[in-house]
């Protein structure tokens, strides 16, 4: 691999040396602190001059500072003349705020596509975003990674018997439906109705059989876990034997891991393309990493070399 610089965003260290050892380099050396003031500041430490760069940034809260230390970022290595600036999101910021549904609401995911435009970045890699129509927010090469194969590759390990695969809601059905082909078992759906702007999801009846079965449910994201929890419960009564649940994007904010620790899931299994503090690392979750999957596309994208297998849901 040449003329390739891989940097950290102050709290993406750990991901970005996964990164880096799976492709054999040096992680880049870059300076950032804040000014008495609370301003942020960035040097580089090494040259980047006609480098392709690539930025990794995670959404460790506060949100809005992991942006503006991105951005910062993006800028420096503009005007340190690198040949390219590449964006490394494992979680879109802002990817649920894709549509204007309500009046007088802002699309945040396409202002921030825009930030990152406007900064100077060339391209954004990411994975499975909340609403894959985010990728035509930007007028750069947006690649969308998926998680899907680690997680079936997981669970092919397992060798589960009377595997059932569970929607949440009939939006979910299309991403289970994939799952349960793949696994060749049958799929359940799950009828929910979520009211308001609260996360408040109650789960009313389920359309198919899941008696004396292993409940597979899977999602892009886990935010406060209403939604999960709630089809447990009712798979549960339902007489699921047990219940087992994943998704790329652990999010895991507010009463998550509570409602998660106290629930009918024997495990949830997530990727670490968001940082498990250590407060939310309890003996029901369990992280893969996916740093060996960006390491990969990051190594096509400098010899380019297709990118299609990475991200193809149905191979």
């Amino acid at each position: 691999m040449e003329n390739i610089k891989i940097f950290a965003c102050p709290t993406a260290e750990k991901f970005t040396k996964e990164i880096c050892e799976a492709i054999h380099l040096p992680m880049g050396k870059v300076e950032c602190y804040k000014f008495a003031n609370d301003n942020n500041f960035v040097q580089y430490k090494e040259t980047v001059r006609q480098q392709d760069i690539y930025l990794i940034q995670t959404t460790q809260p506060p949100v809005n500072e992991r942006i503006m230390e991105l951005l910062i970022m993006i800028d420096a290595a503009k005007r340190a003349s690198a040949k390219t600036i590449n964006v490394v999101l494992p979680y879109y910021i802002y990817s649920r705020s894709d549509k204007k549904d309500q009046p007088r609401v802002p699309v945040t995911a396409r202002l921030f596509a825009e930030m990152l435009e406007v900064a100077g970045a060339n391209r954004v890699v990411t994975c499975d975003l909340h609403n894959p129509a985010i990728q035509a927010y930007f007028n750069i090469p947006c690649d969308r990674l998926t998680g899907q194969h680690l997680l079936q590759s997981y669970f092919d390990e397992k060798q589960i018997k009377d595997k059932v695969v569970v929607a949440t809601d009939a939006g979910s059905s299309k991403k289970a439906y994939k799952y349960s082909t793949y696994f060749n078992c049958p799929m359940a759906l799950i009828d929910k109705r979520r009211e308001g702007n609260d996360d408040k999801a109650v789960a009313t009846h389920i359309i198919g059989d899941v008696k004396n079965k292993t409940a597979l449910i899977f999602d892009d994201e886990v935010s406060t876990a209403g939604t999960m929890v709630e089809a447990a419960k009712i798979l549960q009564e339902h007489g699921a034997k047990e219940i087992y649940a994943a998704c790329t994007h652990g999010i895991l904010c507010g009463p998550a891991i509570e409602r998660i620790q106290n629930s009918p899931i024997k495990e949830l299994v997530v990727t670490n393309t968001v940082p498990l503090t250590p407060e939310k690392q309890i003996e029901k979750i369990k992280v893969l990493s996916i740093a060996p999957l960006f390491a990969e596309a990051i190594q096509r994208i400098n010899e380019a070399k297709p990118l299609g297998d990475l991200f193809e849901f149905d191979k």
